[in-house]
């Protein structure tokens, strides 16, 4: 299976997208655009709603539209192209923090999607403390992924600055096999294909177990936000969107890992290997995904706060800035 969703497969024609507006689908379904960020264990709440019908039992004709990172998909709401955006809470902190008039009011992700691991060709990494001086791959410097090795590394006794940092895009694997950074922030199933090959896992953040041990226990990551101004027009669609969502949810956490996989576009996995596919679902999706949709506060504080240590926002921030609260109540 390759490391990264085949966008050409699957991203919609985004030169044909008509401003975000209160449409009408077929029979009367409220027709939305939701954009998200198409790594490959965020997609999955959106198309088992969308494709076991759960939007359409909401009232909702849903157009998933993908995007290449939270940063697009967020551009893509602020510039009215799509109704609604998912994406990671880092990207919508940093949106917001520039200026960005979103609210965010539904989640559906509670651990962060990334592992520290080390390359097959850096067998002497055997923990944090040992990346000192050593050069470790990110998608890109401010993104979620180098915010929490940051946090990472100050947690471990470690000066942020005794570390290069290199900028790689969200396909890490290949330079990481290779041995061209020593370590680095990878997502699944890059880090299931790393292990096959001899890497070693320093930190998985997607495992809940691991993640309260360094980040103090769950932290928000994948969830909806929407423009602020169209809030109140807009209150029942948002609720009804939460609801299908959480069906997902429940569906996600219950059935059997092929049953969420067949689930899925076949273009996601097109080439690939299902049976990796479904084993990462069977080890993540309990751990991953909450069992509601509903905001967890303290979840989100810990993304801030990692943000602040970061340098990313400024001290004595507040994240019930950007949060909308009472759409669902807090979890």
């Amino acid at each position: 299976m390759s490391c990264c969703v085949d966008r050409r497969e699957v991203v919609k024609g985004l030169s044909g997208l008509a401003l975000g507006g209160l449409t009408l689908g077929q029979r009367g379904q409220r027709r939305i655009k939701l954009a998200f960020c198409s790594q490959l264990l965020c997609i999955i709440p959106y198309e088992v709603a969308a494709r076991r019908g759960y939007f359409r039992e909401e009232g909702l004709e849903v157009e998933l539209v993908y995007a290449r990172g939270g940063s697009q998909a967020l551009q893509f709401l602020v510039g009215r192209a799509v109704d609604y955006a998912a994406t990671s809470l880092d990207a919508a902190l940093q949106a917001y923090h520039q200026g960005a008039p979103i609210l965010r009011f539904a989640s559906t992700g509670r651990l962060p999607l990334f592992a520290l691991a080390a390359s097959p060709k850096a067998p002497e990494i055997r923990e944090i403390k040992d990346l000192e001086g050593r050069t470790v791959g990110v998608s890109a410097l401010g993104n979620a992924d180098h915010v929490l090795l940051v946090y990472l590394l100050k947690k471990a006794g470690v000066d942020p600055k005794r570390v290069r940092y290199a900028t790689l895009g969200p396909n890490l694997y290949e330079a990481l096999k290779a041995g061209h950074v020593e370590a680095g922030m990878i997502q699944e199933p890059a880090l299931s294909l790393l292990k096959e090959a001899g890497g070693r896992e320093l930190v998985n953040l997607m495992d809940l177990k691991q993640a309260t041990a360094y980040l103090g226990g769950p932290y928000e990551f994948m969830g909806v936000a929407i423009r602020r101004e169209e809030r109140q027009a807009r209150l029942e669609e948002m609720r009804a969107i939460a609801r299908a969502l959480e069906k997902a949810l429940r569906f996600i956490r219950v059935a059997e890992a092929r049953l969420i996989a067949d689930t899925l576009p076949k273009a996601l996995i097109a080439g690939g290997d299902e049976v990796r596919l479904k084993a990462i679902i069977e080890r993540y999706r309990k751990d991953l995904y909450p069992t509601g949709v509903r905001i967890d506060l303290e979840a989100a504080r810990r993304v801030a706060e990692s943000q602040i240590e970061a340098g990313l926002l400024p001290p004595g921030f507040k994240v019930e800035r950007l949060l909308d609260l009472e759409v669902l109540g807090s979890a």
